[in-house]
């Protein structure tokens, strides 16, 4: 190790070995998403109702054993909990009904993003133009509408980008690590 090596470099060299596993899955990853989207659909809607059941598990047991909160608290926890499962499993019983519910959760969060980003530019309370906030609120509200009168189309696009920039980002890591020389290996 010379004394020019950063940190950073360090590292680099000390995980290349995941980083090329890792960047050659996410190519593989992209391309099965490519080939087939419908099995990609699935396979994220399976997770997503999967992820709400155990999300769901975590404020019931608290409701049950946390002695320290309110009753009104935790009768909140409970019943809060028991939805999320029964959400998780209404979407494990419909995979593709819950991944246009998902759809139109990132369509309100964008509506809602882009109408906190319009209030930013109107007040002046943002770091860069307020007109660029205003605009970046107008294309997320817009963006939002789309969603909810294309969520099918809107989740396939999601799958394919999603798809290509694994697949990028992936073989932009592979192309970027620094790989050693056999001659440097042996010194």
């Amino acid at each position: 190790m010379s004394v020019n090596d950063t940190a950073t470099q360090r590292i680099t060299r000390a995980m290349t070995g995941t980083l090329v596993a890792v960047s050659i899955l996410g190519i593989i990853l992209g391309i099965l998403a490519l080939v087939w989207p419908g099995a990609t659909l699935l396979t994220v809607a399976i997770l997503f109702g999967s992820y709400l059941i155990a999300a769901g598990v975590f404020p019931v047991s608290a409701a049950i054993t946390a002695d320290s909160l309110d009753a009104g608290v935790r009768w909140l926890l409970g019943i809060l909990g028991v939805l999320i499962i029964v959400a998780g499993i209404i979407s494990l019983a419909n995979p593709f009904s819950s991944l246009i519910a998902l759809a139109f959760v990132i369509g309100i969060g964008w509506i809602l993003d882009g109408i906190v980003d319009i209030a930013a530019g109107a007040t002046g309370s943002t770091r860069g133009p307020r007109w660029l906030a205003v605009v970046s609120g107008v294309i997320s509200i817009i963006a939002g509408i789309v969603i909810f009168l294309l969520p099918g189309l809107a989740i396939a696009t999601f799958v394919l980008f999603g798809a290509i920039l694994l697949i990028a980002v992936s073989a932009t890591t592979l192309l970027t690590l620094p790989f050693r020389s056999r001659k440097a290996a042996a010194a």
